[in-house]
């Protein structure tokens, strides 16, 4: 299929990079390592047979849309870009390998640059300093994505306006007028977070193509007024991987599939895979993601940064597409601890019960050295084995992970926070059923805000993918949509208040039980583990921390949680670990890209689209938890 791989009709099963090498052995001995260019002799060799003449017939096009206040006008209408969209591979950038040379070499073999692996207090210190301004911040980063993105397909759009706005934040720093902590940094987000610009808003879904939000996202708000440039939007799982049983993770029909820059075959995981890919491969100073269950700390283990889930109240949901407002917030994913403190201080916006009690000014000054000295840490090792999603290379990393904090002084404790896999897996098909219900309500209340669409409901939803079923529905279906629009869509339905209770009751009680019992501090189990639904039901803050990659190069660490409002203590010790480890190293693109996965045949006859009509069931059953993807039946 044209354009699977996003890499100027690369053929999936081939690692460009691994062929970049060997056709460019000559550069590490002829280039010093800072070298910014290929040597003429190298180049040619270089781009012999990996120029493709398929370039993106769509580049692009995610740049289409104006602001109220931008000049000009686009010829490219909904109809058009739907039409030549095939497969979800809407390429950013043009130019296929040509356009990853010269500087791609810096990509490949690491880049010692100022700011690559620059943390936002050393963006801040260069730029105040005047070796660096946010201009040449902004331009390193899309300078950085033009040559990662056709493989990686972690950005579906960037922000047309991104140099414009770093000049005017450098002509205010030279005047003396820094808006706050994130002043010139470039920032991406989530394609589900709605910024009221030239960008699109579309949780990777053509539906919402086009588009137009009422205003900035509450949080968007607080980053720009922060000084914040928004960099563009990160690709995800389409609908935040709560469409259809999608057998695989980091796709959407306009960004295609996010690729995990250590191992190009390894699961990105989701839904905010091209957040965490994107920031792990320097591709902008930090990002944001979402989470329901396990979408930030997934990813961000699977591409070993920092990701943090906060306690739902703590950060607005207003402005961000829904799944379900119970269990849905926003969160930081970031290659050091202290940018997640930074980038919590500035996205902190509580409603409900959390914007009643005292929350800290400033998250940063938790972070110090001996924070686990004396800590008591529950080991959940339910979640290290394979029955509950544990994998034996990624949990010997894990392992590790324990090491290190027993050595850092911290007392590691068995515990268990409950069989979510009792009575028939009881705890997650409640999880589902809350779920669906709040979504079949809360995304028509969304899509009644914006402007220039006829979507308005989730059954309009359902009938644009049957409609558009080629480019939207070839490789899955949208059974989850289906099953809540079987709902009652009424959020007083005995059903839903059941399934509810249960499941808070399954998932608080446990954490805290645990933490009581075991008089407890946090509890760690590894990532890509089934771990990170008892705290994502309980609204309880969860963090990914790195440790390190399994000798195949994939990456793993801890997801360290534990009860309301602990954000302070979880920081404190993911800084304790990382200072002590120093767990980040830059991703080396192994592997392979994976064959294109095989067509559904959804498609084929008009009847077959008909045949998925919603189920009639009132309660559903997903076969894969919700936060990784992985089977619940291993």
């Amino acid at each position: 299929m044209s354009g699977f791989a996003g890499v100027g009709g690369l053929t999936p099963g081939l690692n460009p990079y691994a062929s970049l090498r060997e056709a460019c052995k000559c550069w590490q001995s002829a280039a010093a390592p800072s070298t910014s260019y290929l040597p003429k002799f190298c180049l040619k060799g270089c781009l012999s047979g990996l120029t493709r003449k398929d370039r993106s017939r769509h580049a692009g096009l995610m740049q289409t849309r104006r602001s109220h206040d931008e000049e000009g006008s686009s010829s490219v209408t909904r109809r058009s870009f739907l039409g030549t969209t095939i497969g979800g591979s809407a390429a950013l950038l043009t130019g296929g390998f040509a356009s990853l040379f010269p500087n791609s070499a810096r990509a490949i073999f690491g880049d010692n640059s100022a700011w690559v692996e620059a943390t936002i207090p050393k963006l801040e210190r260069l730029m105040a300093s005047g070796a660096l301004t946010s201009r040449e911040l902004v331009t390193d980063y899309l300078e950085r994505i033009a040559e990662l993105n056709p493989l990686l397909h972690a950005v579906i759009e960037t922000n047309s306006n991104a140099l414009q706005i770093a000049e005017q934040r450098d002509e205010e720093r030279k005047a003396g007028q820094i808006r706050g902590p994130l002043h010139g940094i470039p920032v991406l987000l989530k394609d589900n977070i709605a910024t009221h610009d030239s960008m699109q808003t579309t949780a990777g879904s053509l539906a919402l193509l086009f588009s137009e939000v009422p205003r900035d996202a509450v949080i968007v708000r607080q980053l720009r007024a922060a000084g914040a440039i928004i960099l563009g939007k990160a690709n995800l799982s389409e609908w935040a991987n709560f469409r259809g049983f999608a057998p695989f993770n980091g796709w959407s029909a306009r960004g295609g599939f996010t690729r995990d820059p250590y191992r190009l075959d390894f699961d990105p995981c989701g839904s905010s895979s091209g957040s965490a890919a994107a920031t792990a491969a320097n591709m902008c100073a930090t990002s944001v993601g979402t989470e329901t269950d396990g979408s930030v700390v997934c990813p961000s283990g699977n591409n070993l940064v920092f990701g943090l889930k906060p306690t739902v109240g703590l950060i607005s949901q207003d402005g961000i597409i829904p799944i379900a407002h119970s269990q849905d917030t926003a969160g930081p994913i970031c290659r050091s601890v202290i940018d997640t403190a930074i980038m919590l201080n500035v996205m902190k916006s509580p409603f409900g019960d959390v914007a009643t009690r005292a929350l800290p000014t400033d998250y940063t000054r938790f972070l110090h050295r001996g924070a686990l000295k004396g800590a008591r840490i529950g080991v959940d090792r339910r979640y290290f084995t394979a029955a509950f999603g544990g994998e034996s290379d990624l949990v010997a990393v894990a392992q590790r992970g324990l090491e290190v904090m027993e050595s850092l002084g911290a007392t590691l404790v068995n515990t268990d926070t409950g069989d979510p896999s009792a009575n028939n897996f009881k705890f997650y098909n409640d999880e589902t059923t809350v779920l669906i219900y709040e979504f079949k309500v809360q995304i028509a209340e969304y899509l009644s805000t914006l402007k220039n669409t006829s979507e308005r409901t989730l059954a309009d939803l359902i009938a644009f993918n049957i409609e558009h079923c080629s480019t939207e529905m070839r490789y899955f279906g949208q059974e989850v949509f289906q099953l809540a629009e079987a709902t009652s869509g009424n959020l007083q339905d005995p059903i839903y208040l059941a399934a509810r209770a249960a499941n808070l009751d399954f998932a608080r009680n446990g954490i805290n039980l645990a933490l009581a019992r075991g008089d407890l501090d946090a509890i760690v189990a590894p990532t890509y583990s089934f771990a990170s639904s008892p705290a994502a039901v309980a609204g309880f803050p969860d963090i990914s921390i790195p440790i390190g990659l399994t000798p195949q190069g994939k990456p793993a660490g801890l997801w360290m949680y534990s009860g309301y409002l602990a954000e302070p203590k979880l920081l404190a010790y993911a800084f304790d670990i990382e200072q002590a480890i120093h767990p980040r190293t830059q991703p080396e693109f192994r592997g392979t890209i994976p064959a294109e996965p095989p067509n559904a045949h959804l498609c084929d006859q008009p009847a077959n689209a008909a045949a998925l009509a919603p189920s009639a069931s009132p309660t559903a059953r997903l076969p894969y938890h919700l936060g990784t993807g992985k089977s619940l039946h291993q």
